[in-house]
């Protein structure tokens, strides 16, 4: 911390690094092994839509982006009920690179049209065979990774959350805040 953070008790927020996201498949090969948690082969993007056309053609031109690309995943847009708007991409369960890619390639474009400050998070849901869900959150404006598993209708399992954090440590940048945990309530695949 330096100087100007002391004297005014700010600090400067951590800047994203979306190439994190890479680190997921890795991650995912330790949930598989070690908890019994597999990928779904769903994978989000959530952002804070903004008025007008051009953050509209924005986000038209990713979601025309990824389904001209013969690789790439159906796309669709949802909105959940706090208005925010999630860019849902799904792949087979076992191309969870292909997967972080996509999400990778719809931060980048949002981010590089000057629509970064409205990026929320990234989630990669993985899931176990006694129906235990969790997804891998990615804070953008933190560059960090959080645990969620949601267990019913505004419930969640700190449990297991708290076990994923300790399995990933070593693999992905925590967050180490729990107050910056956020409960994603409807998030897809979740």
């Amino acid at each position: 911390m330096g100087l100007w953070e002391t004297l005014t008790g700010r600090t400067r927020p951590k800047q994203a690094n979306l190439d994190s996201l890479f680190l997921v498949p890795s991650a995912a090969v330790t949930l598989q092994t070690a908890a019994g948690l597999t990928p779904t082969g769903d994978g989000a993007v959530c952002f804070r839509a903004v008025a007008g056309p051009a953050f509209q053609q924005v986000r038209d031109d990713v979601v025309r982006l990824l389904d001209d690309d013969p690789d790439a995943p159906d796309v669709r847009l949802s909105t959940d009920e706090f208005g925010y708007t999630w860019l849902v991409a799904h792949r087979e369960p076992d191309d969870v690179s292909g997967l972080c890619t996509d999400l990778h390639a719809v931060n980048t474009a949002l981010e590089e049209q000057g629509f970064g400050s409205g990026l929320l998070c990234s989630v990669v849901p993985f899931a176990d065979t006694a129906g235990r869900r969790v997804g891998l959150v990615y804070l953008y404006k933190q560059g960090t990774f959080y645990p969620f598993a949601p267990t019913a209708a505004q419930a969640r399992d700190n449990l297991l959350e708290i076990q994923v954090r300790d399995l990933l440590a070593a693999e992905l940048p925590v967050e180490k805040e729990l107050s910056r945990w956020m409960a994603l309530w409807g998030a897809p695949g979740l």
